[in-house]
């Protein structure tokens, strides 16, 4: 087991999740502002589809309404350019973290799971 998924591993014991593999080649969601210093950072999961992990992560405590907000990255940029936000990426669909310094919350959204049972 890589030092990476160890620390997945252990977010989701923390929190008592069952530990979601996800493929570093899959794809997320990350505001322009994520690598910009602003904190807190924010993630949260949608239901994966297709080449996408479900993951959108943006800094700061608002998310922007516009369109483009979220550019697509590949999950090994964020290992390369903020390790420390990987950690959390095992967290199930459904699941939300906000992260500053010396603060961490992580809990559970049912609401992340209710608009993909809309579309169906």
């Amino acid at each position: 087991m890589s030092a990476v998924e160890w620390e997945q591993l252990e977010i989701c014991r923390k929190y008592g999740v069952e530990y979601q593999h996800v493929d570093l080649g899959l794809k997320l969601g990350v505001s322009d502002n994520l690598f910009s210093g602003i904190l807190p950072f924010n993630g949260l999961r949608h239901p994966q589809v297709d080449d996408s992990s479900g993951w959108y992560l943006w800094a700061g405590k608002e998310i922007d309404e516009a369109e483009d907000f979220f550019k697509p990255l590949h999950l090994y940029h964020l290992l390369e350019r903020c390790p420390g936000l990987v950690k959390y990426l095992a967290l199930p669909a459904g699941w939300r973290f906000l992260v500053a310094r010396d603060y961490e919350d992580v809990w559970f959204d049912p609401k992340l799971l209710d608009l993909v049972s809309r579309c169906n």
